[in-house]
């Protein structure tokens, strides 16, 4: 009994493990922004995951939160130095300055969500 158990422990970790760090996102979830861009922040995701926008222009992103989970909580671009509190069922702006060429990932506190923002 103890090793099924232990088994069923095991996959359930390994399943955690591969939804969050492991599981790659669809490119079809990218997004342009134009001026703005509403992101979803619900099930463990965001949505879309992949934000793409133009180089040495600011860009305000809009995180939409429908998740109560305390991991939901913040946005934060490490890279950046920005973070910002979510609320829930409210959208929040984000204001990024000019960036440079490059990706830049942005996740929860406890890193578990993540999206990427690709600057061309």
């Amino acid at each position: 009994m103890s090793l099924l158990v232990n088994l069923s422990g095991l996959a359930l970790i390994a399943a955690i493990v591969w939804w969050f760090q492991l599981l790659k996102r669809s490119p079809a979830a990218d997004k342009a922004a134009e001026a703005a861009a509403l992101i979803v922040v619900r099930d463990g995701i965001y949505e879309p995951g992949c934000i793409r926008v133009a180089a040495g222009r600011e860009t305000e992103l809009r995180f939409l939160r429908e998740d109560p989970s305390p991991c939901a909580e913040y946005v934060v671009f490490a890279d950046l130095d920005i973070s910002a509190q979510l609320a829930v069922g409210r959208e929040t702006a984000v204001s990024l300055p000019p960036l440079t060429a490059g990706e830049y990932e942005f996740t929860c506190q406890m890193r578990m969500y993540r999206g990427t923002l690709v600057v061309t």
